[in-house]
């Protein structure tokens, strides 16, 4: 098994696996050994870095995503850390392909405590040139995806009559986000969907949660025009972007017994950018550049 040090990359945005291995952490190293965490889209940006500390914190970790390749490298990389790890390629858009992977995580792994629901993706485009099928693949992705693998758990939770926590990735959405108004529609649907089940699966000692990032360094960034990129450091008061462990810091924070009297909440990991910020994914249109 190769060590961490001999995995590192050189990506443009965000952090190096190395530097996601060693990043400084407010929590103990062991207050997830014995738990189980699902962790989705873990081959990359969040996922992986939420997938990391969960790792570095005693976790087992089954993680799943498109990308066969990527998967397994991260699954590699959490097992030179120490962890135990189940990987499946696998999209989160059929649910057949969730309930099996759900099914085989209590088969492999004996258990499930935590589902991160990471996966998604979106795409920087004025509205009106979305297609059916472009549109389509967001919603299926971020909300329908995402409502999948909630029900799975549940139901598997509610079977075997033991507690369950989910914790929704979506996005500060508060303000509205053009650019990416597909998206924004989803994340808003999982952000009170998440409110709705939270009241629901509360008899089932399920909690349900969201961690709303705004603009967080990722490599995911390159997919950004550069016009665009160059407004997300004005995206909030504090006038510069967050990185990807404040996201994984603030899953932990719900999954840990400091988030037991939390649910159907969402915290903003965002520097105020609910409260006043200007991102523009694909650019700021000149009708919105303010002039002395």
């Amino acid at each position: 098994m190769e060590d961490v040090g001999t995995l590192k990359e050189n990506p443009k945005y965000g952090f190096s696996t190395e530097e996601l291995a060693a990043l400084p952490t407010v929590y103990r190293e062991d207050l997830f050994r014995g738990r189980v965490v699902v962790v989705s889209g873990a081959g990359s940006g969040l996922g992986k870095a939420i997938a990391f500390l969960f790792a570095r914190l005693g976790a087992t970790l089954a993680i799943c995503g498109r990308d066969e390749e990527r998967l397994g490298e991260t699954a590699e990389q959490l097992e030179a850390l120490g962890a135990r790890v189940h990987s499946r390629s696998m999209t989160i858009r059929d649910p057949e392909q969730v309930d099996a992977f759900i099914s085989s995580v209590w088969e492999t792994l004996g258990g499930l405590d935590v589902v991160v629901n990471n996966a998604g993706g979106q795409y920087p485009q004025a509205a009106l040139d979305f297609t059916v099928k472009g549109w389509n693949a967001v919603i299926d992705t971020n909300l329908n995806g995402t409502w999948y693998m909630m029900q799975c758990a549940a139901r598997q939770w509610v079977d075997r009559k033991t507690s369950g926590n989910i914790i929704n990735i979506i996005a500060s959405f508060w303000r509205g986000m053009p650019g990416i108004s597909h998206t924004c529609a989803a994340r808003a649907g999982v952000a009170y969907l998440s409110k709705s089940v939270a009241i629901e699966w509360a008899p089932h000692d399920i909690r349900v949660n969201c961690v709303a990032p705004g603009c967080v360094e990722t490599t995911a960034f390159d997919l950004y025009p550069a016009e665009g990129a160059t407004t997300f450091d004005q995206a909030n008061p504090m006038l510069r972007v967050g990185d990807v462990q404040d996201v994984a810091e603030a899953c932990v924070y719900l999954a840990a017994p400091s988030g037991k009297f939390i649910t159907g909440e969402v915290l903003n990991v965002d520097g105020g950018q609910q409260l006043w910020g200007d991102p523009w994914p694909t650019g700021r249109p000149d009708h919105f550049e303010l002039t002395p």
